[in-house]
């Protein structure tokens, strides 16, 4: 019997240069290492609707018990959602966003708005209103500095200056 032939493990030498090695930490990698799944998005945009107790979110998601526990352990553990005790007997907690939570919210507008574009034909379930107005959400970039909406072939990417570095 022929043994296989051999191969070659990736090396340092062998890798081409183009390729990066070392460990992902982008801001977009370390963001999805906390809620790049289906499931906690689902949940976040539940936790956005006003629903906090386990229960409601498992039978408005149809999601299973053991991922549901997993996903909100995962947010709470990074701060994204916090524990809130409403019962003592039995004990039972409510999950609510954080400050880190809510400031999620552009990044689903941002999701939903893009599936309603491009995955739904234009169709929406619902709109996301304004509350103090009643004027339609739109999701877009702003230049903070001269206020002008910044379409995607304008936007360009620096290296980051980290203050005492040179």
């Amino acid at each position: 019997m022929a043994s296989p032939p051999p191969t070659s493990a990736a090396t340092p030498e062998s890798t081409p240069p183009s390729v990066n090695t070392e460990p992902e930490t982008s801001s977009i990698q370390l963001t999805l290492d906390v809620v790049g799944d289906r499931w906690t998005l689902l949940i976040l945009r539940a936790l956005f609707r006003g629903k906090f107790r386990f229960s409601e979110i498992q039978c408005d998601l149809g999601i299973a018990k053991n991922l549901l526990s997993d996903r909100l352990g995962r947010l709470v553990d990074n701060g994204v959602a916090e524990k809130v005790q409403y019962q003592e007997r039995p004990v039972r907690f409510e999950y609510h966003l954080t400050e880190k939570g809510r400031s999620l919210s552009p990044v689903l507008i941002a999701l939903m708005h893009w599936g309603e574009e491009w995955r739904t034909d234009g169709h929406r379930d619902n709109v996301l209103v304004h509350d103090a107005c009643g004027t339609p959400i739109i999701h877009s970039v702003h230049c903070p500095s001269c206020a002008l909406e910044i379409k995607p072939e304008h936007i360009q990417s620096t290296a980051a200056v980290v203050p005492g570095e040179s």
